[in-house]
């Protein structure tokens, strides 16, 4: 076996990998001794099978699988001797794009881009702010007050219905003067301006009394999910039972139980400690920020095209999508990155192999738990295919990863927010809330 170099510009790497014909035949020979004690032919005794034969019989199959193996332990090799790390996986060509016949030796190219050496860095000389913001009185009441008009009731009312208020009706749907499924029902109880039923049937409800009946028409949309509705003309034949007007729950020790807390005390301990959580989230995000500025400017390496490349078309795929949220398809044509697409991307580029030779050095991983917890999660979002999510993560590399990443990333922030200074600087909700702000703008 021979490995010659044929290329070491910057990053981009190139070898030529020859592989004997004599070297070939001797692994297939090699494979069929192996398998020979558990061969049985017709006319001979397992085991007692020609090589011969053996070879002429199994031979050709045995050359590809041969050859694939040869080739994998050199790269291996080769790896593992230089200390390179390839960007992406390397191409492997047959040498000229020739086409091997059996008896030649086997000549493949392969090329990749090798990850940089990323210098070291001094994180102990990196000062940041951490934004702290106590929950005060105020945000307390606030968060109360919302709560209490969550849990509105409904009180009985006489005169008109207006929005906000519920109404209590029978009704009987029908398309072309005939009831059709679904379009009937009992004692419904419809807060007008919810936007629960399609659009113009509330507004239609507007002025009605307990006793009336109305007839309200309306057109379906022609994306509503049942087929044999869709842009149809219907008339709904209501009958009002009642009009009830909101009333906002009291701030009070039975609303604190609605909640699933002790009392109104327990409940405002835990709206503080909620606010103080997401506080230090927000905090946390913009500390995150700063962090990846101070080491931006700290470091400078080469990054690798193809990783940049890639990183870009992303970045502008998900901006052009981000702009035409109408646009679900693949087919708008070749999307282009910019000069400012290319620039984030080699950003994240750096950062992101940054942080990922921070995170190896420092012994960073993600333990079964954590991604147990991230995989349930992601779960939530498919009620009743919680099961079938789980499979295909299983059985899913690349969703694995994308799980992983992020919380690996975190992690290694984490690692640095302790080794790094850090002060902490108490200011007000809106001061935290224009620093968030600021991140978007960015």
């Amino acid at each position: 076996m021979q490995v010659t170099e044929t290329q070491n510009e910057g990053l981009k790497r190139g070898y030529q990998i020859t592989l004997t014909a004599d070297e070939l035949d001797a692994k297939v020979n090699e494979k069929l001794v192996e398998a020979q004690p558990e061969i049985e032919m017709k006319g001979f005794r397992k085991g007692k099978v020609p090589m011969a034969l053996l070879k002429k019989q199994f031979g050709q199959r045995l050359i590809g699988e041969a050859m694939q193996e040869a080739i994998d332990g050199a790269m291996n090799k080769h790896f593992e001797d230089s200390g390179d790390r390839p960007a992406l996986q390397p191409n492997v060509q047959m040498k000229d794009g020739e086409t091997w016949k059996e008896g030649d030796d086997v000549v493949v190219d392969m090329t990749y881009e090798a990850l940089p050496e990323i210098p070291e860095v001094d994180l102990s000389d990196i000062a940041l702010e951490k934004l702290v913001v106590k929950a005060d009185d105020a945000s307390v009441t606030e968060a109360l007050e919302n709560l209490a008009e969550n849990a509105q009731n409904f009180e009985i009312k006489d005169g008109a219905a207006e929005e906000g208020d519920q109404v209590v009706f029978d009704f009987v749907g029908k398309v072309d003067g005939e009831p059709f499924e679904g379009g009937a029902a009992e004692d419904y109880p419809l807060v007008l301006g919810s936007g629960q039923f399609i659009p113009g049937f509330e507004e239609q409800l507007t002025g009605v009394k307990a006793g009336e009946e109305k007839t309200v028409t309306v057109t379906f949309p022609e994306e509503y999910q049942a087929e044999n509705l869709k842009g149809k003309e219907a008339t709904f034949d209501c009958t009002i039972k009642e009009v009830k007007a909101p009333e906002k729950a009291a701030v009070d020790d039975e609303l604190a139980k609605k909640y699933g807390a002790e009392d109104l005390a327990a409940l405002k301990a835990q709206i503080t400690e909620r606010l103080e959580a997401e506080y230090n989230q927000a905090g946390r995000a913009v500390m995150k920020r700063a962090l990846l500025d101070a080491l931006d400017k700290k470091v400078s390496f080469d990054l690798p095209p193809s990783l940049v490349e890639a990183e870009a078309g992303q970045i502008a795929h998900q901006l052009y999508h981000e702009e035409h949220p109408d646009d679900h398809g693949h087919d708008h044509g070749e999307i282009k990155p910019t000069e400012e697409h290319n620039e984030l991307a080699e950003r994240r580029v750096r950062l992101g192999l940054l942080l990922a030779e921070l995170g190896q050095k420092a012994e960073v991983e993600v333990s079964d738990s954590e991604m147990t917890q991230a995989i349930l999660n992601q779960a939530r979002q498919y009620p009743g295919q919680e099961r079938q999510f789980f499979e295909f993560v299983q059985n899913n590399p690349q969703m694995q990863q994308q799980l992983r990443a992020p919380i690996f990333e975190d992690k290694v922030v984490d690692y640095v927010f302790e080794q790094a200074k850090v002060q902490e600087k108490e200011v007000s909700k809106d001061e935290l809330q224009k620093a968030v702000e600021a991140l978007d703008d960015e």
